[in-house]
């Protein structure tokens, strides 16, 4: 018989080990949503994540993420899907829909965004975060962009916050902004009383802090902390903080602001994470609270085609002030957490190296990008034939909606696939695999005719001409064949390969110039997207082009 001493180590063992096995250790992979999802807004729901980002003009507009666990994210729905909500026809692509914010209160989630050449600021319900989310609701008053909603659980009351102009709209240099705010009724879903300014120009007017944006207030052991970005979106970006007693101020600056930011390392440094800021705090699974924020990965300077991208790092409250990865001034890869992975069922790869094909036989994956509006009479899907789009006479170059079914790039070191099935009947009938920054600045690799017979033409964007240029051409001896198409980048480089069997592959060019699709050549705000395209360049038709299945893979040196 065991003595009660044995027992007793016996059950502390297994105790030791019960607690160790529940408490396993997962590791977050940053980016936690690589490629082009940048402003990420995030709300938790009881054991559930939601997360938002901006799209421009893409649609459908504002992804809506589900996780259990901070690492496995699944799409479960878009907030604008439908066309009666909105479009953005004639805008540019990297205008339409900036910074939208997420929050929940008695059972009813909001987005509050901006459309920043048309609607202004709107505000979206849902009862359940996958959809249907209502039509816009607009918010004249709210002059300004990055509009959030903060409740106050213990009132019962709501606010919402907003970058806005310099007091009276007399800035005293470029960049100075301000934060204000509303009482929010949230019923009738608008303003009430009078708008209040708290924070003037940012941390210290006196050093001229420019772009104070994206705000949010957390309440947390009797303080209201009001958090935003502060420095411009670029390689200057950073996380300030604020604090009062009363949710309507003063706020007070922490004295060791910014509480994250990248800008005063090494340029040179391996792998690195630039530009980071315009974060949200979440208490995550373990009790510990987390800052989820946008950040790039530059391959060169501040090169990047992958886009603004949604970061995680841990935070640390030291003195009731939030810190944001307290323990290491770069960003890492990999963070370490004690709770148990919780995998999404049926869920794309979002964080790391990874690699799926999409096909089209039933349903096309939410995570498809289509340019302004969605118009479903020019595609159709079958398990035969796939996907199938009519040639339209619009163009990616032009600010319609083309014949443009897009993923994004979500690797600086990434291939993407194709097999097309199309007989050209004209010179400017094209179809193929596009790589697409914005309307001045891409490639696409097409079939088509010259001269009356079939080739495979490479061409380049020429901007502010509305054109493209010929970068290499190949004669198909069989027009009739299926084609299959290859896109590779490797950083500030891409190839074009293309085959007519699907196993043996035919350079048609390397080395073509990668940072001409950065977006610090192209300016603006979205990242690039691998893009299967078809256009009658103009003209009308009837012709239609099938894509068989797109594949991607993404091999970055930073996960091996």
């Amino acid at each position: 018989m065991l003595s009660k001493r044995t027992l007793s180590i016996v059950f502390g063992l297994l105790s030791f080990f019960l607690s160790h096995s529940l408490s396993a250790q997962t590791k977050l992979v940053n980016p936690i949503l690589t490629g082009f999802y940048p402003d990420p807004s995030i709300v938790r729901v009881g054991p559930d994540y939601y997360l938002v980002n901006s799209t421009f003009s893409y649609f459908p507009g504002i992804p809506v993420f589900h996780s259990k666990d901070l690492k496995n994210w699944k799409q479960v729905g878009n907030v604008i899907d439908r066309p009666e909500q909105m479009d953005f026809m004639g805008e540019r692509m990297t205008r339409g829909l900036f910074a939208p914010a997420i929050s929940y209160h008695k059972g009813t989630y909001y987005v509050t965004c901006t459309d920043i050449d048309h609607d202004g600021n709107f505000v979206v319900t849902a009862t359940n975060p996958a959809g249907p989310w209502s039509n816009p609701v607009k918010l004249p008053q709210v002059r300004g962009i990055d509009p959030s909603i903060y409740f106050d659980e213990a009132t019962d009351k709501a606010y919402i916050l907003y970058n806005s102009d310099a007091p009276d709209h007399k800035p005293l240099y470029s960049g100075h902004r301000t934060i204000r705010m509303y009482a929010f009724d949230y019923n009738k879903l608008q303003v009430t009383g009078e708008e209040k300014q708290l924070v003037n120009g940012g941390v210290d007017l006196s050093k001229k802090p420019v772009w104070i944006e994206a705000p949010h207030i957390l309440k947390r052991n009797g303080w209201y902390y009001l958090y935003a970005a502060e420095g411009g979106t670029s390689v200057n970006h950073s996380e300030v903080v604020l604090r009062s007693k009363s949710v309507w101020g003063p706020y007070v600056p922490y004295e060791h602001n910014p509480i994250l930011t990248q800008r005063d390392l090494p340029a040179d440094r391996k792998n690195p994470v630039t530009s980071a800021g315009h974060a949200q705090f979440v208490e995550g699974p373990d009790g510990k609270w987390y800052s989820i924020f946008l950040a790039v990965r530059p391959y060169e300077g501040d090169y990047y085609n992958t886009g603004r991208e949604t970061f995680i790092a841990p935070v640390e409250w030291k003195d009731d002030w939030p810190i944001i990865n307290p323990d290491s001034k770069e960003i890492k890869y990999v963070y370490s957490v004690n709770y148990p992975e919780a995998k999404s069922k049926g869920a794309l790869p979002q964080s790391g190296n990874f690699g799926y094909t999409l096909t089209f036989d039933k349903e096309l994956d939410p995570t498809l990008l289509f340019m302004r509006t969605l118009d479903k009479s020019w595609f159709s899907l079958s398990p035969k034939q796939g996907l199938t789009l009519k040639l339209k006479p619009e163009t990616v170059m032009k600010m319609g909606n083309p014949a443009f079914i897009g993923k994004r790039q979500q690797h600086l070191y990434s291939t993407a696939e194709t097999e097309l099935d199309f007989s050209p009947k004209a010179d400017n009938e094209k179809a193929g695999l596009v790589i697409f920054q914005d309307e001045d600045h891409f490639y696409f690799l097409a079939k088509s005719t010259s001269q009356g017979k079939a080739v495979l033409q490479l061409y380049k964007s020429k901007p502010r001409e509305k054109n493209m240029e010929v970068l290499a051409e190949l004669p198909l001896a069989n027009p009739a064949g299926k084609t299959s198409l290859r896109i590779s980048s490797t950083g500030d480089t891409y190839s074009f390969h293309v085959s007519t069997d699907a196993r043996n592959w035919t350079l048609l060019k390397d080395n073509v110039d990668g940072k001409f699709l950065s977006t610090k050549a192209a300016g603006g705000f979205i990242g690039c997207v691998y893009g299967l395209y078809a256009t009658s360049s103009g003209e009308p038709t009837t012709n239609t082009a099938s894509f068989r299945l797109l594949k991607y893979q993404g091999d970055d040196p930073m996960y091996k």
